[in-house]
C-alpha cells in the first residue's frame, strides 16, 4: 500500500513563505493499493495538485473512490477544481455520510451553483457514482482491500476509515476530539495496530484544544497518547492549525517524538509505502 499526502492542514489553505515546507492545502491524502485501486480520501484544496498528476499520467481513463470524511468546507472545497470529474471517460465512487439531514450527493453538488461557481453538478461529464454509508460499516475496494468506516466525536459528525490490504492497516482520523476523562474509543477500535494512524494534531496544547473545545480537533498530546493506546506502529500528525507555521510544526514533532519516537508529520508531496521499515524525513 502506497500512501501520498496532497493536502495536510485544517480549516482553511494558508500558502505562503511560513508553510511552504509542510504544506498549506487542506486535508487530501491518495491511497494505492496493491493491486493498484485508487482510493482518495477527502477533497480539500489538496485535490487539485492531485487531479492533474492524474489526468496527466492517465490520459485515457481514470477510475477510483473518493471517501468523504465529512462535509465541512476544507474537506470538500477542492472537488470543484478536481480535474478528472471534467473527463468524460472518468469514474469516482464516492463514499461517505448524510450529514444534518441532507444527502451526501446533494451536500457535495451544493457547492456547484450560483452565486459560487458558474457551472452546474449534474453537467460534470465524469461518471459520478455516490455511496452512502454508516458508522461500523465495511465496503470491499477491488480484491484485496477492505475500508471500515466509524464515527468519530466531531460537530455534526466525521468518519474515521480503517482501510486493510494484505495484512497492512492504514488508518486516517482527520478531525476528532477526545473527551477530557478519555480517548473517543471508536477512534482506538480503528487503529488497534495499525502501521499509520492520520490524526488530528490541530491544537499545540492541551489547553487550547479545551479552550476551543468546540472546534472537535486535538491537540497533538492527545495524538502521540493516542498512537500509544492503540499500539500504532507509526504516528502522523496531521490537520494542523492554520496559525501554525513549519517552524512551529519541526518543534512539536521535537516534543512528540520525546513520548512516541516513531511519529512524524504529515507533510504535502510525502510518500509512504507501507509496510513502513524507515521514519521518512
Amino acid at each position: 500500500m502506497q500512501i501520498r499526502f496532497w493536502g495536510v492542514r485544517g480549516t482553511i489553505p494558508t500558502p505562503g513563505p511560513e508553510t511552504i515546507r509542510v504544506g498549506g492545502n487542506t486535508s487530501c491524502v491518495e491511497l494505492r493499493t496493491s493491486d493498484q485501486q485508487l482510493i482518495i480520501i477527502d477533497a480539500g484544496s489538496g485535490i487539485r495538485r492531485l487531479g492533474k498528476a492524474l489526468v496527466k499520467n492517465n490520459p485515457d481513463r481514470i477510475i477510483g473512490n473518493i471517501l468523504i470524511s465529512h462535509t465541512h468546507w476544507d474537506h470538500i472545497q477542492g472537488f470543484p477544481f478536481f480535474a478528472p470529474i471534467f473527463g468524460r471517460n472518468n469514474r469516482f465512487v464516492l463514499v461517505g455520510k448524510r450529514r444534518v439531514d441532507k444527502q451526501l450527493e446533494e451536500t457535495m453538488a451544493g457547492q456547484f451553483i450560483e452565486p459560487y461557481l458558474p457551472f452546474a453538478y449534474k453537467s460534470l461529464p465524469a461518471d459520478l457514482i455516490v455511496k452512502e454509508i454508516q458508522d461500523g460499516e465495511t465496503i470491499i475496494i477491488g480484491d484485496n482491500t477492505r475500508v471500515t468506516a466509524s464515527d468519530l466525536n466531531h460537530p455534526g459528525g466525521c468518519l474515521g476509515f480503517r482501510i486493510e490490504d494484505n495484512g497492512h492497516v492504514f488508518v486516517y482520523c482527520s478531525d476528532v476530539t477526545h473527551y477530557d476523562d478519555g480517548f473517543d474509543p471508536n477512534l482506538l477500535r480503528l487503529a488497534e495496530g495499525a502501521d499509520l494512524l492520520v490524526h488530528d494534531s490541530h491544537f499545540s496544547t492541551i489547553e487550547e484544544r479545551k479552550k476551543f473545545n468546540e472546534y472537535g480537533h486535538s491537540a497533538w498530546q492527545e495524538a502521540v497518547q493516542a498512537a500509544i493506546e492503540a499500539r500504532v506502529k507509526c504516528l502522523a500528525l496531521f490537520h494542523y492549525s492554520p496559525d501554525l507555521s513549519d517552524d512551529d510544526l519541526d518543534d512539536l514533532l521535537v516534543q512528540a517524538r520525546t513520548v512516541f519516537p516513531k511519529t512524524i508529520l504529515a507533510r504535502e508531496g510525502l510518500t509512504i509505502s507501507l509496510p513502513l521499515e524507515d521514519l521518512p524525513d
